[in-house]
């Protein structure tokens, strides 16, 4: 049902974000499939402070046999469930605010936990790994090891990357310590950190913030634009150095892992856990590079349509179709969503539409200390829980939907498919999957009208969603490999250099056509995903593979082997499972059949538009 309160997504004229207590349950995840209360987390956290310790009975006995090795096995796999059912609890409570006591509380006994039990299982990785070659493959032809071949085999490949158990031990310790960065950023950016309100095209007073600073950026009025942008980038000034100090800690801990772990860099370090190599990395960037062109046409046919003196970033967002209606409800936009997935059978579109209706998987709208952003993230055996921050009046949001729609719907198949060991998907092909919904969602909405203006709407949307897919997270891959590049040649890495290096690659991207203000360079500082390393490029490649797998399924009109892509789960690495689905992702192909796809757009669109 939809919300009759005055909460984020319908309230324009709200004078504050509104607290947790006042959004309607319904309207949230319900984390009691979880644990029923907060008191049986605590439970189960005890039992587990308990019970960890038992894996020091495998110690000296991992290679003895087959059958010793599997004990081993199955009992940190049981562990491994335990962890990632309580991480997954205290992590979603923590999202929900951030500002929370007690959530905060909760998130620190679990980590302090993790750094023991990752110090206690240190053993395990090097035991496997000093098993003589010819007795490990003797092992793997035991049928009780069947079930664990394939992640044995993707095991034994860290080989030259693990350590002595000391070392591994000593890492482990060190785990929380390196990165506690992230916390700072995070608690910095989500918490401590204020805008203030922003008048609006309509003259009312509204919060700014993480969350709404997006639907700012789509209000026709140039001013409001302006405004928004300058002071959202006024407190990010204030702070600037101590991001920057932030970020260069990160930068060097990637650094830190990769030398102490034997990698040749960070990158290649980030790659070799999904056997991807450099090339695919740098193909995408060499590619993207040498197809800027029709987005700096873009960029000049915004200008002209918006009747703008000066075009800059913040005006890029706003749709250039004026006067097509973007009020979308929540509940409209489930409706949009599993229409737009129908190609995906039944099954598909049942299970998803009973989990956003009825199953509560999805926690809908802004609320104070709220996680910014938006995300997918599941426990073996539990809902694929969908974190959003949901606006009506941001038509890219039905888009956001559909994408973690994508997530979910992949963890739910895996997980009916793959055993523990085998469903944990790498975010390589989990880029596929939530952006193939984006383009399914395209394809259906295209396809519902004939109206010359909204398909010029639509065809504006999918133009920006490339812009901001394959372009953008194009030049954030290029800063991390810049900026990862400068540590390991022991550059500095300061407030200034970030600054200069970012600045180079805005102006490479967005071209001479472009004013870039100065606070922009900022912007560096303030990315989520910089935290993350080398996993942006995975956007790109991921919605290049996407864009040719739905238009195979549109062709062919069965999803038998898309659906087969979904299930697989982790089973294999990304390239081979991405073959066998239809794509060749080695190849630079599917990004220039991408971006050429985007330069037909814009010609369609200039056509459209007159």
């Amino acid at each position: 049902m939809s919300p009759h309160f005055a909460s984020p997504q319908n309230a324009t004229g709200a004078a504050s974000i509104p607290t947790r207590d006042q959004i309607p349950a319904a309207d949230t995840w319900d984390l009691t499939v979880l644990y029923p209360g907060t008191e049986d987390w605590a439970a189960g956290f005890a039992a587990l402070q308990k019970s960890y310790e038992g894996i020091a009975q495998f110690k000296g006995r991992v290679g003895q046999s087959a059958k010793d090795l599997l004990e081993c096995l199955e009992f940190e796999k049981d562990l491994s469930l335990q962890i990632e059912r309580l991480g997954h609890y205290a992590s979603l409570r923590s999202t929900e605010d951030s500002s929370n006591a007690e959530n905060l509380g909760r998130d620190a006994q679990f980590d302090n936990l993790m750094t023991r039990i990752g110090e206690a299982c240190a053993f395990l990785s090097p035991e496997i790994m000093a098993i003589e070659e010819s007795r490990f493959e003797q092992f793997l032809k035991d049928p009780v090891l069947a079930p664990w071949k394939t992640s044995l085999r993707k095991l034994r490949r860290l080989k030259p990357h693990t350590l002595s158990a000391a070392e591994e031990r000593l890492l482990a310790l060190g785990s929380s310590a390196v990165r506690g960065h992230s916390e700072t950023f995070s608690q910095l950016t989500n918490v401590d950190m204020k805008f203030g309100v922003v008048r609006d095209d309509k003259g009312e007073e509204r919060p700014l913030s993480q969350s709404s600073y997006s639907s700012f950026l789509v209000q026709r009025d140039p001013a409001v634009r302006r405004r928004a942008f300058e002071q959202f980038y006024a407190e990010f000034t204030d702070h600037q150095f101590t991001l920057a100090s932030s970020l260069a800690n990160s930068v060097k801990a990637d650094v830190f892992n990769a030398r102490a772990r034997n990698y040749p860099s960070a990158r290649e370090c980030a790659l070799f856990q999904d056997d991807v190599p450099v090339t695919v990395y740098d193909n995408l960037i060499s590619t993207v590079r040498a197809n800027l062109q029709p987005l700096f046409r873009y960029y000049a046919l915004r200008k002209r349509v918006l009747q703008l003196p000066e075009l800059h970033p913040y005006d890029t967002y706003v749709p250039i179709v004026p006067n097509i209606e973007t009020h979308v409800s929540f509940e409209e936009a489930i409706d949009k969503v599993v229409g737009a997935l129908q190609p995906l059978g039944g099954e598909y579109c049942r299970v998803l539409e009973d989990g956003l209706r009825n199953g509560r998987w999805c926690d809908r709208y802004e609320s104070k200390g709220k996680r910014s952003g938006a995300f997918s993230s599941s426990s073996y055996g539990n809902p694929p829980f969908i974190m959003m921050n949901y606006k009506a009046d941001v038509f890219s949001d039905v888009y956001t939907l559909a994408h973690e729609a994508g997530h979910s719907m992949h963890t739910w198949y895996a997980q009916g498919h793959q055993t523990f060991q085998d469903y944990h998907y790498p975010i390589f092909l989990a880029e596929v999957a939530s952006t193939f919904n984006e383009e399914l969602l395209t394809h259906h909405l295209l396809e519902q009208t004939s109206d010359r203006q909204m398909r010029a709407y639509l065809i504006n949307r999918q133009i920006d969603d490339i812009r901001g897919t394959v372009y953008r997270q194009t030049m954030f891959a290029e800063f991390e490999k810049l900026t990862h590049a400068m540590e390991e040649a022991g550059e500095p890495l300061t407030l200034e250099s970030f600054r200069k290096t970012y600045r180079a690659l805005l102006d490479a991207y967005f071209g001479p056509d472009v004013a870039i203000d100065d606070a922009l360079e900022l912007e560096c500082l303030r990315i989520p995903h910089f935290y993350s390393a080398f996993y942006v490029y995975k956007y790109s490649t991921g919605l290049s593979a996407a864009v040719s797998l739905s238009q195979q399924v549109l062709k062919e009109g069965t999803a038998e082997r898309y659906l087969g892509f979904l299930k697989s789960g982790g089973l294999e690495f990304p390239l081979p499972t991405l073959a066998a689905a239809g794509v060749d992702m080695s190849s630079p192909a599917p990004i220039e059949a991408t971006l050429a796809l985007f330069a037909r757009r814009v010609a369609e669109l200039e056509e459209l538009l007159g």
